[in-house]
């Protein structure tokens, strides 16, 4: 057992490894603030039989850390939810460049947040304590250590791990982690920031992750055992290489044929070893070309983005719709407005809040012509949903000005490269073909990096080819004044400032002539929202007025709500919002709460009520609740000697507000509401 500790960002960190959960391989406490994770990595020492490096992360709220308790009717814990699962793949892209691919132990790490104090968040210590973990367990981690931190900024001044409430009040909330000098993972979602702000802060967090590297080597690592690679026989590669070279990007090849025509001349080898060789040295000639030539497999240049076509008001019952297609990478997004009904109540271990702007992403079989069934979303539907949610967050107006719940949905009907971003362009086409104020329109790009023998070669708009072969995908979504959402992961072991603000010039271009395609089909929000969806007026009342709206037991909102079928929400501060299909109908619930709410106003006809008649006037209500005194003299145009000759209990009049004195009360006059005849 062994226990570090630092100062960073003004609070305390520990880290002690091996304290608990010592049936792991590795386990890493880390404590920052109040907020506390276990970070625990288990191995299979057996190896698992898959044609793939088996790595699985798993992060886990407990609703105990905060002192709450899940929310719903089984109050336990259950499957990840989706801000768990985004959790889970911070860890995951940080972590997983820094292992040899041929690599075949299954490597399980599992991240549970065991309390948390509201101002820290967790996720970060997820990183940290993962990378711990592992530098103190016996699974071998000879490209570690890393780190995470967190960048926010407000003003002008650049904050290490911003608490939850500054996060809200910055220009940006950026992750990024990795080695000395390198970044293996980048997360972030920008207010509308240019690239400069954004290279200043990874810069800044580039000293922090230094120095948590640093202080990872006093960890004390246990005696590491032998991993299991996968071996592909050396004989069949020679034989691929004399023989088949040439013919090796043929699409119409037989692995079977060729397994048949090598095998007898062989001794040792596999089948599968002839698929393995044949794709690794199709991956060499691709990459050779685009370093040596600039020429990609498709043909492309470098920089140059393939064909775009956009199309709006695709679907004419949905309340906005929009197809985006480029290349053979097509994505269709339809935008629904609903009522503050529609919000969804978020329960995390942070607290609850509602949601009223949703993108949610969906990425059938068919997209890439698989003949499979159709399930839940993963955990890649789920991430590249929150990537293009976060990238039109920004654009989205208050509810103060655009009252509505939004929704888009993504459908991916193919796929071939950055479906994620395709998602951000149609679903910002939707968003203004549905009528909704949107600050600017939003466009989204994903670049390639390929790095051989010293030699680095950046490409606009990859594939899926190029995003297999590649050592990156970087993505960037943003409006014509700048970056909305950032994600970069890579395959190698980081790469450095320099090349990531070389690939932001580079996507900054790229992005600005998608969104010149996109604005030569809608460059603007639709002035009109589509008639199936609801209509919505908002109106503002004195919070004193909220209990004459709602009336004793509700019983005037629910009156206004049986009459005409609106939907009515109420806030504390006042703001009334009435949604209904009709306007008719929609104009009558407005009419219903203005006669409520409404405040008397000197020099306003009212039609009122007579409520009782004394020997000097008559007492009419003009509004629920408000009563004012005609006197006998502002009854006629005429000398009036008995007022019951001219008004009785129950008789409906005009009457006229002439003045209401410093107590409230409310002075009227009849004979001012009619003509003198």
């Amino acid at each position: 057992m062994k226990s570090i500790e630092c100062e960073l960002g003004g609070r305390k960190l520990t880290i002690e490894v091996n304290k608990l959960a010592k049936a792991a391989d590795g386990s890493a406490l880390v404590t920052y603030g109040d907020t506390v994770v276990l970070v625990t990595t288990t191995v299979n020492r057996e190896g698992s039989g898959c044609d793939y490096f088996p790595l699985v992360v798993d992060y886990r709220d407990k609703y105990y850390a905060a002192g709450r308790f899940p929310g719903g009717f089984i109050k336990r814990e259950g499957a990840p939810k989706p801000e768990e699962i985004l959790s889970a793949r911070l860890i995951d892209r940080s972590i997983r460049p820094l292992f040899d691919e041929d690599i075949r132990n299954e490597l399980y790490i599992y991240s549970t947040v065991l309390s948390i104090d509201n101002e820290n968040d967790p996720d970060i210590l997820g990183i940290l304590g993962a990378s711990s973990a592992l530098i103190s367990g016996s699974f071998p981690f000879d490209n570690g250590p890393i780190a995470g931190v967190r960048i926010g900024k407000i003003g002008t001044k650049l904050i290490l791990n911003p608490t939850f409430e500054e996060r809200k009040e910055g220009k940006f909330d950026i992750v990024i982690a990795g080695r000395k000098d390198k970044i293996t993972m980048i997360e972030a979602g920008c207010k509308i920031v240019s690239e400069d702000e954004i290279l200043e802060a990874i810069e800044f967090g580039k000293g922090y992750i230094n120095i948590l590297i640093d202080l990872q080597k006093e960890l004390k690592e246990k005696e590491k055992t032998a991993i299991i690679k996968e071996i592909h026989s050396e004989e069949v590669e020679k034989k691929i290489r004399e023989l088949y070279c040439e013919r090796i990007k043929d699409k119409a090849i037989d692995i079977d044929k060729i397994w048949d025509e090598i095998s007898p001349s062989l001794e040792n080898g596999t089948r599968k070893d002839v698929k393995y060789f044949f794709e690794k040295i199709e991956k060499e000639i691709i990459r050779k070309k685009m370093i040596d030539e600039g020429i990609r497999e498709d043909g492309r240049s470098l920089d140059e983005i393939r064909e775009i076509n956009c199309e709006v008001s695709v679907l004419k019952r949905t309340h906005g719709s929009a197809i985006f297609t480029r290349g053979k990478t097509q994505a269709m997004a339809i935008t629904t407005l609903g009522t503050t009904d529609d919000e969804q109540i978020i329960d995390e271990i942070e607290g609850k809040w509602f949601k009223k702007f949703m993108l949610h992403y969906n990425f059938p079989p068919y997209s890439t012509g698989e003949p499979k069934q159709m399930r839940a979303p993963g955990r890649r539907e789920i991430g590249h949903g929150a990537l293009a949610e976060k990238a039109l967050i920004p654009v989205i107006v208050n509810s103060n000005s655009f009252p509505y719940t939004i929704r888009i949905v993504s459908e991916i009907l193919e796929s071939n490269g950055s479906t994620s971003m395709a998602s951000v362009c149609s679903g910002s086409l939707s968003l203004m073909d549905a009528g909704v104020p949107i600050l600017d329109p939003v466009s989204g790009i994903a670049m390639g990096l390929i790095e051989e023998n010293g030699k680095i070669a950046i490409f606009s708009d990859i594939t899926g080819m190029e995003d297999h072969i590649g050592d990156m995908d970087f993505k960037t979504a943003g409006t014509k004044d700048g970056l909305t959402a950032i994600q970069m992961d890579v395959k190698i072991l980081g790469i450095d400032l320099e090349t990531i603000k070389e690939i932001f010039e580079k996507a900054k271009k790229g992005r600005l002539f998608i969104l010149d395609k996109m604005n030569s089909v809608l460059s603007k929000p639709s002035p009109k929202i589509s008639q199936y969806a609801p209509k919505v007026v908002v109106i503002n009342i004195r919070q004193d007025k909220i209990k004459d709206l709602i009336g004793p037991s509700g019983k005037n909102i629910k009156k206004i709500i049986e009459v005409t079928q609106a939907k009515i929400k109420v806030e504390d501060d006042g703001k009334v919002s009435i949604f209904h299909p009709e306007q008719e109908k929609l104009n009558e619930a407005l009419d219903m709460v203005r006669y409520l709410t409404e405040e008397v106003e000197v020099g306003k006809v009212y039609k009122g009520k007579v409520m009782r008649v004394v020997n000097f006037g008559a007492f009419v209500e003009i509004l629920p609740g408000q009563e004012g005194l005609v006197h006998i003299s502002e009854l006629e145009h005429y000398r009036v000697k008995e007022i019951k000759d001219v008004v009785k209990e129950g008789d409906e009049i005009s009457v006229k507000v002439i003045s209401i004195d410093n107590q409230g009360r409310i002075n009227l006059s009849k004979k001012q509401a009619i003509p003198n005849n």
